[in-house]
């Protein structure tokens, strides 16, 4: 699949590909993650979306950020 690119595309491929609410950590991480570096593209891309892409990136990479802080918390927890 070719990689998205304009915003609309990049929000259409997120959507198509995310994970269940009941998905373990490590998946969310990965989604968030992806998603980070897709739109991290597409704002190159896509310049007459370039600011609003970039707060997507900014978006995915504080989910990303919170998935990694939960998946240390219980790593700590079992440890």
């Amino acid at each position: 699949m070719a990689e998205p690119q304009t915003l609309r595309a990049a929000h259409d491929a997120v959507s198509e590909r995310r994970p269940v609410p009941t998905a373990n950590l490590l998946t969310w991480l990965a989604f968030h993650q992806s998603n980070a570096r897709m739109y991290r593209a597409v704002a190159d891309v896509d310049r007459w979306h370039h600011h609003e892409a970039m707060y997507w990136v900014g978006y995915e990479e504080r989910k990303a950020g919170e998935m990694s802080a939960r998946l240390q918390a219980e790593k700590s927890q079992t440890n």
